[in-house]
């Protein structure tokens, strides 16, 4: 039982131990820098968007494309080839057709990296929150262990409650780890799209 309750005290240290390496985003989880926004510079080397940015809202097939081709279950070739296509039959449209899609694509998938980022935060509070209060019942199972006399039945209860705990803790560290991977996923498909949008227009 005390070699339980080291675990458990040191699991829960090792958890609040870590701290974000940049300062100004102490809930950030995850070993990749935070970027809050993709910068359009960095994914559109065509020309400017101008009115496309609010426009694309405004035309049904444009929105249902969108979609279509943000969600992550459409496989990146297959949105390629959707985008291709979709430019291909446009014909004197094609310019415009192309930056109000490139301007959805870029709406649908900042807000997209936003909600997954907000998220991740939100369950770094919370493990946080969680770390301390597993250190708080592993001190008390200890104080338990060596109380004269011991109650067994208070140490087995304190006890299972702790591992149920520290088992909750370990799985959502191991989905934290699995979703600070979305926002990167989210940033290849929007240049992917942009990169094949741009060789359309030319």
């Amino acid at each position: 039982m005390k070699v339980l309750a080291t675990a458990v005290l040191v699991l829960a240290l090792s958890g609040t131990a870590v701290r974000a390496a940049d300062p100004r985003y102490p809930n950030w989880p995850c070993t990749q820098a935070k970027v809050p926004e993709i910068s359009l510079a960095a994914v559109w080397a065509g020309p400017a968007l101008d009115d496309a940015e609010t426009k694309w809202k405004n035309d049904t097939k444009i929105t249902a494309l969108v979609a279509k081709l943000s969600a992550r279950k459409t496989p990146i070739d297959e949105a390629e080839k959707s985008v291709k296509d979709f430019l291909a039959a446009s014909s004197t449209d094609k310019a415009s057709n192309a930056k109000l899609l490139f301007a959805g694509l870029f709406d649908t998938l900042n807000a997209q990296r936003s909600q997954v980022m907000n998220g991740l935060e939100r369950v770094s509070r919370k493990q946080r929150e969680a770390a301390e209060k597993i250190r708080e019942e592993a001190i008390q199972l200890q104080a338990l262990q060596g109380a004269t006399p011991r109650d067994e039945a208070k140490v087995e209860a304190l006890s299972n409650e702790l591992i149920w705990k520290t088992r909750i803790f370990e799985d959502r560290n191991k989905v934290v780890r699995f979703v600070c991977e979305v926002p990167t996923t989210i940033d290849q498909r929007l240049f992917a799209l942009g990169r094949v949008i741009q060789q359309e227009m030319e």
